[in-house]
């Protein structure tokens, strides 16, 4: 057997790979040109608003349940970070929609 590299395949054509990206960079600008947003773009905007505020809150719900274990007192660990973790979140998510409507 010799060490002969494999010839290249017709899907794998370096040619083709570039006329690819090439067409979808093309399709993108174009997209961003006219300033059209899709359903899907909604949905996704939609969820990342929501996981932002979502992940700190159940952050500090879960800090405040383990210090309100560790060191119980009058204040409740719990609800006050929570109340931090709601806020952290709409900072947020008030980022990434910012962020969003610069790049228009």
């Amino acid at each position: 057997m010799t060490d002969r590299p494999d010839p290249p395949r017709p899907d794998n054509d370096p040619e083709d790979l570039g006329n690819t990206v090439g067409r979808r960079a093309r399709r993108k600008q174009k997209a961003r040109a006219e300033g059209r947003r899709t359903a899907w773009f909604g949905l996704g905007m939609f969820g990342l608003v929501g996981w932002s505020v979502a992940v700190p809150t159940l952050l500090g719900i879960a800090i405040g349940v383990w210090a309100d274990r560790r060191w119980p007192g009058e204040v409740s660990w719990t609800l006050t970070l929570l109340i931090i973790g709601v806020a952290l979140g709409c900072l947020n998510a008030w980022y990434w929609i910012k962020q969003e409507s610069e790049d228009d």
